[in-house]
């Protein structure tokens, strides 16, 4: 890790950072010559299948990213091989703010991040990512348990047909509000101003649908269905374009949502631990159905 450090710097002090999934985080606070600090993060992937993959990817996108507009952290180092470090590692800037997941200022945060999912669309990189991988088949759903039957099975109906075509655009592939960094300093109100957007490393070129899906499961399941719903209605005032025909945007917003059926627990782990108890596994589950039901129910 030193050999990434300026001369005369040292690692002063080490934080570990919740709410990741696949990787643990670390803020690393670096004493400088001067006499002050800077700090920087260390995402480490400890036994992941193709962690080399992804770390690449995000390398990638964070070269790509300053001077776009995009508030994403710098790049410092990867050892996407682990040739220097005791695991696949990459070490990047600091950004200031904190992912926010409470009710409370969500009216306000929705636009915002509609905003920001455009901005990223708008990204026309001389050399595109790797083509998107969906994350679930119709035989590898779980349909929770006391869950609509009906809708369910209507569902996974939909994801059984071939993907719609589309025009391909530089997605996030991970874009939800626990990798969105907002502004809470006071006197601005929590969540007025994003100041980053982390973890991309599933960075892929696929259909805008997809990542407004995604960015719509989590926040059905974080806030209710119908702010599920919402997210797509507010990333098109936002100036972003989806998919012309109604069966195809519900063809990507089921593909997302039943994807969450096989890793519930495993997404509302974080929630918990960033203070929303309440979502249980069980709650969440419960939150999904009401959320495929109500993408069952969208008028065409």
């Amino acid at each position: 890790m030193n050999r990434y450090l300026e001369v005369g710097e040292r690692i002063v002090r080490t934080e570990a950072l919740h709410g990741g999934i696949t990787a643990e985080m670390r803020r690393l606070t670096i004493g400088t010559r001067d006499g002050g600090t800077r700090d920087l993060v260390l995402r480490t992937f400890v036994d992941v299948e193709h962690a080399d993959d992804w770390l690449n990817r995000e390398a990638g996108a964070l070269i790509l990213l300053p001077g776009t507009g995009v508030p994403a952290p710098g790049l410092v180092a990867v050892d996407p091989a682990a040739a220097h470090c005791e695991y696949p590692s990459l070490l990047m800037t600091h950004l200031v703010g904190r992912t926010v997941l409470d009710d409370e200022g969500l009216e306000a945060r929705v636009p915002l991040l509609a905003r920001q999912l455009v901005a990223i669309h708008a990204l026309r990189p001389t050399e595109r990512p790797r083509e998107y991988v969906a994350w679930t088949t119709a035989d590898t759903v779980v349909t929770p348990k006391g869950a609509d039957a009906a809708a369910w099975a209507a569902a996974i109906d939909v994801i059984r047909k071939p993907a719609p075509p589309y025009e391909g655009r530089f997605l996030h592939r991970d874009f939800h509000p626990g990798n969105v960094l907002f502004d809470v300093q006071p006197p601005r109100p929590a969540g007025a101003r994003i100041t980053g957007v982390v973890d991309w490393a599933a960075t892929s070129w696929g259909p805008a649908d997809l990542d407004v899906a995604h960015c719509s499961t989590n926040l059905a399941l974080l806030h209710g269905p119908a702010w599920g719903l919402r997210f797509a209605e507010a990333y098109e005032e936002a100036g972003g374009v989806l998919a012309a025909a109604a069966s195809e945007r519900l063809y990507w917003r089921v593909r997302d949502g039943l994807a969450f059926s096989e890793e519930v627990q495993l997404v509302s782990q974080p929630w918990r631990e960033a203070g929303r108890t309440e979502l249980t596994t069980r709650a969440v589950e419960e939150r999904l159905d009401a959320y495929v039901i109500a993408l069952m129910d969208t008028p065409g």
